[in-house]
């Protein structure tokens, strides 16, 4: 009996052995196309709509120079130099979006070929690393926080490139979803790493499968659209200085003019949040339910429910202020950075620091 259990267990850790190999591939493939997304954005020309901008923004030295003269029966008629038109209505602007990473430029645009096929090369080395993973142990793969880690990151990536399959305009979160996916892969592999094992007998339900899976994929999207807020919050300064006559430098006009509008950043990141809201709610009450078979109640002020609890509060007031005539922009977007960072306080700060029922799953 003995060696019938070892000879079963042989191929499970031979499974787990294929699975480090293929994350620590990924993690390799994963840094070439970061330099590729780099490479992307430092080799991409200047964007046309920068070019024009700057052609119709006026200069302090020429200030006061018409810019347009015309010949009209013998006379001359000046024209003032025309303004860029950057508002239409408070909170909003009309300036078109940005041609993303590579702005139109030939290399460029071959940079960022590369990059993509580099990432969906990695993201099918880590898929294949959490399915190898799952195979070792006969479970699902989010047992502990570095099969969740790994988890979250593939999911992530496939968030993007599905994304990018369906044609949206997402060119510029490349970069920093590439650097984070190698910053949470470091961290898991290092710090957070545990070998393959049995559950406790509280998690072997179907409802590990379905309350987690969707923490999972709320987690991906919510980062998604964290991104997207950043980089808004960021844009709309630019906007702001370029409307106020502002000069910004050489690399923010670079970085800055390829992005989308920061309209665009923002509807973008809103409509993410409010899409996966709903899936949100239903991972809570998932949890409540799967609580209810395995502790024999529903709510018990577990510091996991408590955070929980705490991210769908922050997410639905931020909601609540994208439809409040007060509460538009960057008011409401520092709202979703402070409900982005309770789900990232659970997901980490919750796991490691504080003890509660949840903490059978060690790090």
């Amino acid at each position: 009996m003995n060696l019938a259990t070892t000879l079963a267990a042989e191929p499970n850790e031979d499974l787990a052995h294929i699975s480090n190999v293929l994350i620590y591939s990924a993690m390799a493939v994963y840094l070439l196309a970061f330099f590729a997304h780099m490479a992307e954005w430092l080799f991409g020309s200047r964007s046309k709509v920068a070019r024009t901008a700057a052609a119709l923004t006026p200069s302090k030295t020429a200030a006061v120079t018409p810019a347009v003269t015309v010949q009209a029966k013998g006379g001359t008629a000046t024209l003032e130099r025309p303004k860029v038109v950057t508002r239409s209505v408070t909170g909003a602007r009309d300036v078109p979006d940005g041609p993303g990473a590579a702005a139109g430029d030939e290399k460029g645009d071959l940079y960022g070929r590369i990059a993509v096929s580099l990432t969906v090369l990695a993201f099918l080395l880590e898929f294949g690393g959490v399915l190898t993973r799952a195979l070792s142990v006969q479970r699902a793969p989010w047992g502990n926080m570095y099969e969740f880690s790994i988890t979250f990151s593939t999911v992530a990536v496939g968030v993007y490139l599905v994304l990018m399959a369906l044609k949206k305009n997402i060119a510029w979160l490349g970069l920093p979803l590439v650097t984070t996916v190698l910053l949470d892969l470091g961290l898991a592999v290092t710090v957070l790493y545990t070998s393959s094992d049995q559950l406790v007998p509280a998690l072997h339900s179907y409802w590990l499968w379905i309350h987690v899976s969707t923490a999972i994929f709320c987690g991906a999207v919510f980062y998604v659209g964290f991104v997207a807020t950043m980089l808004y919050l960021f844009r709309d300064s630019y906007e702001t200085k370029l409307q106020n006559g502002g000069q910004p430098g050489k690399f923010a006009t670079s970085v800055m003019e390829r992005l989308p509008a920061a309209a665009s950043l923002d509807k973008f990141s809103y409509r993410l949040n409010a899409a996966i809201f709903p899936l949100w709610t239903f991972t809570i009450i998932a949890g409540a339910i799967w609580a209810g078979d395995a502790w024999g109640r529903y709510w018990g002020w577990d510091p996991k429910e408590v955070w929980s609890f705490i991210t769908w509060v922050a997410y639905a007031c931020y909601l609540h202020a994208r439809a409040t005539a007060g509460w538009k922009g960057r008011k409401a977007a520092y709202l979703a950075l402070i409900a982005f960072g309770c789900w990232l306080f659970n997901y980490y700060g919750v796991n490691i620091f504080v003890t509660g029922k949840h903490s059978y799953a060690g790090v």
